[in-house]
């Protein structure tokens, strides 16, 4: 048998497919979520519509060193519901729709693996996030004179914390809801729960001590805070920080634990 005769004979290695297919991937997601309305425009529209009842009062509530309550609590608050709503409650309602019709489990049989599909999704995700806060923020800035964060990468640092942490919540309800109905029926008590116990309807103030300190160390209270002190300059807290990486570390074991690809 000759070389090329070997050659012609060998079995094929599958390829996986490479930054070309997942960009495909992640056009194709995109274009679902823009055909999804409401899930388009309820985590773009809901804190901005938050944003435009409260900026008027707060804005005038001067704080700290000239920052207001909209720069150091509506700002954070709005920008937390954002990625709480796409991490928590948009992406895990794709990812039970593609469990349910088999689309995991027939590409778990190809090159394209499931985790190519939930990685496109999460890129989504994050565009979508990053369209929310730049929205709101444009909006805070231009219109009502808000003060973007003293200490603009320990923001930043925040915010890639914050997602990572809602996402990993994120993946619990989708790795636990059996339909699509149920990915967002579970989203949104889970987004009601932390920002009800985060300080969403009047701040930690207005919680009971307890709550109000369990609620602190939630995703949603503990981004608020951490939030808040990168906009007023003033050193991040280990806390709120370890606390956004508890969520992550506990989220991607629990999603690991129960995920299953049908």
């Amino acid at each position: 048998m000759s070389a090329n005769d070997a050659r012609a004979s060998a079995p094929r290695r599958s390829r996986r497919p490479g930054l070309r297919s997942l960009a495909v991937l992640v056009l194709s997601e995109a274009k679902m979520v823009v055909r999804d309305t409401a899930g388009l425009i309820v985590p773009l529209g809901l804190p901005l519509l938050i944003l435009l009842t409260s900026a008027g009062s707060s804005g005038e509530q001067v704080i700290t060193a000239g920052r207001t309550a909209l720069d150091l609590f509506v700002l954070p608050l709005v920008i937390t519901m954002v990625l709480t709503m796409v991490g928590v409650l948009n992406m895990p309602s794709f990812l039970a729709y593609y469990r349910r019709s088999g689309i995991l489990r027939r590409l778990a049989l190809t090159p394209a693996s499931p985790v190519t599909v939930m990685a496109a999704q999460v890129i989504v995700s994050i565009l979508q996030s990053v369209l929310g806060i730049t929205l709101a923020l444009v909006v805070a800035l231009t219109v009502f004179g808000a003060r973007p964060p003293v200490d603009l990468l320990p923001a930043l640092g925040v915010l890639a914390l914050a997602a990572a942490a809602m996402y990993a919540m994120g993946m619990i309800v989708a790795a636990t809801a059996p339909t699509p109905n149920s990915a967002v029926a579970i989203g949104l008590i889970g987004f009601l729960l932390l920002g009800a116990t985060g300080g969403m309807f009047g701040g930690l103030q207005s919680l009971p001590e307890p709550i109000a300190r369990i609620g602190g160390h939630l995703p949603f209270g503990a981004t608020v805070e951490a939030l808040g002190a990168a906009w007023a300059g003033q050193p991040v807290g280990a806390a709120p920080l370890l606390s956004l990486v508890a969520a992550i570390v506990v989220g991607v074991t629990i999603a690991s634990w129960l995920f299953r690809w049908e």
